[in-house]
């Protein structure tokens, strides 16, 4: 009886080796997902953060702009000056829209380094 039980363990010693193997690949494959996640959500705040900042500042600087022009040119050429200041506005309006768009059809993968990782796994497992 202690023969059977002893050739059932040999058995089953290289198969949990193996699936023990991988389980712990597994596992530091989600480690590191967990770790890009975080380290990408820290990095789109702090964009998020400064891209709000630069625009409200940026929309303090034009409604400024925008006053000080209309007052310069209020006697003369009021309506010229502001059609002016209109279609630089939208210009650079349309310019970083087509930008935005730009980065977000050019981004990059989100977790490219755990894909790297599972590609070399598996590039691994195949080898006899």
């Amino acid at each position: 009886m202690t023969t059977d039980t002893h050739s059932q363990r040999q058995e089953h010693g290289p198969v949990r080796r193996l699936l023990g193997s991988a389980f712990a690949m597994l596992h530091t494959r989600l480690e590191l997902i967990g770790i890009e996640l975080a380290e990408e959500k820290e990095r789109l705040l702090g964009v998020l953060f400064l891209g709000l900042a630069s625009m409200l500042l940026g929309a303090m600087a034009l409604i400024a702009l925008t006053a000080l022009v209309a007052i310069a040119f209020w006697d003369t050429w009021r309506w010229q000056a502001l059609a002016g200041i209109t279609i630089f506005y939208a210009l650079g309006a349309l310019i970083c829209g087509l930008k935005a768009r730009s980065g977000l059809r050019n981004a990059p993968l989100v977790f490219q380094a755990t894909l790297e990782e599972f590609e070399k796994d598996r590039e691994i497992l195949r080898k006899p």
